[in-house]
């Protein structure tokens, strides 16, 4: 399984990266959600794990440049957005794409993992 990480805080880059290689992933990391969707568009992922407020650009706005090349219900079931302000509104925004939303802190790093290592059980 192939996995980008887009987090601009370096510790939870770095221990997502570790944790999700430790599980047997291959993981590429970026800070920058502009270096991201440069990503997205020229490799292909299994999962996008992608923090919502990044210091340039949005997840939103990484998903939204992500449709030039994935439909909507691949987008579902690529992008796990992370995000410590889990507004209503957030959550709105999240589920018109049909995200899964991971809250952080994480309740539980074993389940946060085990939610990014696996496809979305109702589109396998």
């Amino acid at each position: 399984m192939k996995i980008l990480v887009v987090e601009d805080e370096i510790l939870i880059q770095k221990s997502l990266q570790i944790f999700l290689q430790k599980r047997g992933a291959l993981v590429d990391v970026s800070s920058s959600g502009k270096k991201a969707i440069e990503m997205i568009k020229e490799f292909n992922y299994d999962r996008v794990v992608c923090d919502l407020m990044l210091q340039d650009i949005t997840g939103f706005d990484v998903i939204e440049e992500a449709k030039s090349k994935y439909s909507l219900e691949q987008i579902s079931d690529l992008f796990v957005i992370i995000t410590a302000y889990s507004s209503e509104q957030v959550l709105e925004k999240a589920r018109s794409y049909n995200c899964i939303v991971l809250n952080k802190p994480f309740d539980s790093m074993d389940k946060a993992l085990g939610v990014m290592m696996k496809s979305r059980p109702n589109h396998e």
